[in-house]
């Protein structure tokens, strides 16, 4: 027995507008229904805005797709009136309206508008991100002030065991790549100074950077990488697995028992690691020279002790306590700011790394300046 094609018609009813409904109402019988409602509303002179109620006691066949398709096609969408033939092709009208999601109408995005609202989204992270840095610092020197009036709360052998993962075995990586640096530093400026016969003053220049910037900086940078990323890991881990939150319950500080042997670690690996990465770029400087310049090892060393002053090298262990306190401080500040899983930790050793490194650049851009006017 084939079955009725869905029909609509507009009609008035009190000076309301109503949209008739009939036939079937499958998802196999709505199809192409759209232009015939069109034409409907063309013929009855409703209008597209005016949102009719429904009468649908003509309707015999009806499913979800076909109550949904006469619900959108007046318009009403969930606020819909509609009166039905049966009680249970009421109770379908109420479970398709109370599950549609009404559309949201297209917006122009304005670019300048949404690129200033992210800048000050991120302006007021920036802002919120370095006032919780402040209180993280005042509450480490809290613990120091602590610790130095007593020593007892030091805890030597958890600084011992840091400095051995920060410093021995970061020997190797620094090493290596403080070495090519220095090659790199004297090859390019024997190429260059060549060109004007100066190609002796590559010495000072690899004694030079070394000292003052590279060795520092660089052996700043590849800790921050390797033991600042490790600090966020090490404690974000215990903070996922509440570790942290055990401490405190107990009465231990966190602060004390965690982030204090690392920083003192650091403050104190930190120089050693500078001075190792100098030596292998002096060494590697003097390899380059050796073989480019035909100079002995002996006579780099002579020149570079007359010409190069210790005021260059005490910068440079100026510079690296300062970097290691920072570096330390971001890692164990960003672990603690873990919350929840351990996707969280990854997102936030990231986030230490790359804090870590913006801030020691920062640092040594300051220093150059303080040392520019203090005719360093």
């Amino acid at each position: 027995m084939a079955e009725a094609e869905p029909t609509i018609r507009y009609t008035e009813r009190a000076g309301k507008p109503v949209m008739e409904v009939g036939g079937t109402w499958t998802v196999f019988s709505v199809r192409g229904i759209r232009k015939k409602a069109e034409s409907a509303l063309a013929g009855a002179g409703v209008r597209s805005k005016d949102r009719p109620a429904i009468d649908a006691t003509g309707v015999g066949r009806v499913d979800t797709a076909g109550a949904l398709e006469i619900l959108e096609i007046s318009g009403c969408g969930p606020d819909a009136e509609v009166q039905t033939r049966t009680e249970a092709q009421a109770a379908l009208f109420k479970v398709v309206r109370e599950n549609m999601c009404q559309a949201q109408p297209d917006r122009r995005v304005n670019w300048l508008a949404h690129w200033l609202e992210e800048v000050g989204h991120g302006t007021i992270d920036f802002y919120k991100q370095v006032l919780n840095l402040c209180a993280f610092f005042g509450e480490i020197l809290v613990v120091v002030v602590e610790a130095v009036l007593q020593p007892k709360r030091f805890r030597p052998n958890a600084i011992i065991r840091q400095m051995y993962e920060v410093w021995i075995r970061a020997l190797v990586i620094v090493g290596v790549l403080c070495f090519l640096i220095g090659v790199v530093i004297a090859y390019q400026g024997v190429q260059q100074l060549r060109q004007f016969g100066a190609e002796t003053f590559t010495v000072e220049a690899v004694g030079i950077g070394m000292f003052r910037e590279l060795g520092p900086l660089l052996t700043a940078i590849i800790v921050a990488g390797r033991s600042g990323s490790a600090f966020t890991a090490q404690i974000g881990t215990m903070q996922v697995n509440q570790e942290v939150d055990a401490m405190r319950t107990i009465g231990l500080n966190p602060v004390e028992w965690l982030v204090l042997p690392r920083i003192s670690a650091l403050l104190i690996s930190m120089p050693l690691l500078a001075f190792w990465g100098d030596m292998a770029g002096l060494l590697g400087g003097a390899v380059a020279c050796t073989i480019y310049l035909d100079f002995t090892f002996v006579q780099f060393f002579d020149r570079l002790r007359d010409t190069v002053g210790a005021w260059h090298f005490y910068t440079g262990m100026i510079k690296a306590p300062v970097f290691g306190v920072v570096i330390a401080t971001i890692g164990c500040f960003e672990g603690l700011q873990v919350r929840g899983s351990a996707e969280s930790v990854g997102q936030l050793t990231t986030k230490s790394v790359v804090e870590s490194i913006f801030c020691v650049i920062v640092l040594d851009a300051v220093f150059s300046i303080i040392f520019l006017l203090a005719g360093v």
